[in-house]
């Protein structure tokens, strides 16, 4: 394709009065042609100081998204614990939007667990049927859906981003897990034998039952939504989450990869549009157009139809933690499509 064409951007959530929103995540839902943008309010940027999940619905006309105010998901908690890492995603089955997330017991940071080798984070789900209207109460799946590896997991989160839901109608979440694979002296966990590894749970029943699935082997993996890692897909140095979604260009024609990060390799800015047309080609990543130039943090990608697609991002002028913003694309100028 050529140059992407981008819609003009609008700010969601905005930094103000102490309140910080961050960790944003998108979903499209078909029916309704809408979309839902999710985000956590916090009272400072650290992941301590999260609070609960907001949530904003907008209806898409043509090239424009139109907006409601934002909605306080405060329900959507556990008493103690603070609501994380919203991860949602769209059972076209059913028509059920599934809401995941993480609630973890106030006070323990990510850093405490993985020095005592101990989680404070719990698994759960809220669903709505009427597009993001209303929700269930929130559901803790974590001994279903983890059970007894608990005990082995440091600490563990889900997304950042969205969910899936396969051709076979499975669907899917993604997830990593600090992971600990010794302790010293059979007793004393130690975070050198703590690894972070990526993994999935999932349902094949329509979300009324939940597994997880294997660790992913061979190297650290963390936070998801990256594609195998390759010289073209560069990381600051201490890392960001991305976004990748697959579309077809045309009906039939083999699918495409579309991944969004910042591209510049020394700090978190300059995000960026990563195309790969062979999606098990390393080498087919081609060069990143900026979608936004400056600081740029966690995104959210979705895929429209008619060859557009939404991007949720975290951006700002001194810091990548100033708002969250909406935009839509396309990766042909006006008039290819």
């Amino acid at each position: 394709p050529g140059s992407p064409h981008v819609f003009p951007p609008e700010t969601l959530f905005r930094q103000a009065g102490g309140v910080t929103y961050r960790i944003p995540a998108l979903l499209y839902v078909p029916p309704d042609d809408s979309f839902l943008a999710f985000a956590e309010k916090r009272s400072s940027a650290r992941d301590e100081d999260a609070k609960y999940l907001v949530l904003r619905r907008g209806r898409r006309h043509g090239s424009s998204v139109k907006w409601g105010p934002t909605e306080e998901l405060s329900a959507l908690a556990l008493p103690g614990h603070r609501t994380m890492n919203p991860c949602p995603l769209y059972d076209a089955t059913s028509g059920t939007v599934f809401l995941f997330c993480i609630c973890v017991e106030q006070g323990k940071t990510e850093r405490c667990q993985i020095w005592s080798g101990c989680s404070a984070a719990r698994l759960c789900f809220a669903t709505s049927a009427d597009g993001g209207r209303g929700w269930s109460a929130l559901r803790d799946v974590t001994g279903e859906a983890i059970g007894a590896d608990l005990s082995r997991w440091a600490t563990f989160a889900v997304g950042p981003g969205h969910g899936v839901q396969l051709d076979s109608g499975r669907l899917v979440v993604p997830a990593y897990t600090y992971y600990v694979h010794g302790c010293l002296c059979g007793a004393l966990r130690l975070p050198c034998f703590t690894r972070q590894h990526s993994l999935v749970f999932y349902s094949d029943d329509g979300g009324r039952r939940w597994h997880k699935g294997a660790l992913l082997g061979g190297e650290r993996t963390g936070e998801c939504q990256r594609p195998a890692p390759c010289a073209a897909l560069g990381e600051p140095p201490s890392g960001c989450q991305g976004s990748v979604v697959s579309f077809a260009r045309s009906a039939g024609a083999p699918s495409w990869l579309l991944y969004s990060h910042p591209t510049d390799r020394h700090r978190r800015r300059d995000l960026g549009l990563y195309v790969n047309p062979s999606p098990l080609d390393g080498a087919g990543w081609r060069r990143p157009w900026v979608l936004h130039a400056g600081p740029a943090g966690y995104s959210d990608l979705a895929v429209c139809p008619g060859g557009v697609f939404g991007c949720l991002f975290e951006r700002g002028a001194s810091s990548a933690c100033e708002e969250i913003a909406f935009c839509l694309f396309t990766l042909d100028p006006p008039g290819d499509q």
